[in-house]
């Protein structure tokens, strides 16, 4: 990364999903493969649905708009990296919540209400909620 001054922001930025120490490496691959932050990020924002409907196309040559195959398979590879630490973030905000309907109720009666097994709830409730994770998806917004 240290051939294209400044793109550090931009490459945090994008990758925020990602850990601190990795983060550096996998933007370098991007780098080494032509691939730009804009361009990471167009496919993120979408959730990779461009990548997807390109794919599902059968044209022969669907993966050039993308910049080949091997840019697609690191394209789809951070779509599920993201989609990895979304479920994660959702997890952890699952874990909270049952957490704290155990204050309140029983956990047969959460169980029910979840559609879940009795001990399923305690699973959940003592799954981990530490983070770090990033406070907004791509493309989503705060109502």
């Amino acid at each position: 990364m240290s051939r294209n001054p400044g793109v550090d922001a931009a490459w945090d930025a994008v990758l925020s999903h990602r850990p601190d120490e990795t983060r550096a490496a996998v933007a370098e691959r991007f780098v080494d493969n032509g691939i730009s932050p804009t361009d990471v990020a167009s496919v993120l924002a979408d959730m990779g649905d461009g990548l997807y409907a390109a794919a599902a196309q059968g044209d022969e040559h669907w993966t050039q708009r993308f910049g080949g195959p091997l840019a697609v398979a690191l394209l789809a590879a951070e779509v599920s990296a993201l989609a990895a630490h979304l479920n994660s973030r959702a997890s952890a905000v699952r874990a909270r919540a049952t957490d704290g309907l155990l204050d309140d109720f029983s956990a047969v009666t959460v169980a029910a209400r979840l559609g879940v097994s009795r001990q399923k709830v305690y699973d959940i409730a003592r799954s981990s909620t530490s983070g770090p994770f990033i406070e907004q998806a791509p493309g989503g917004s705060h109502a």
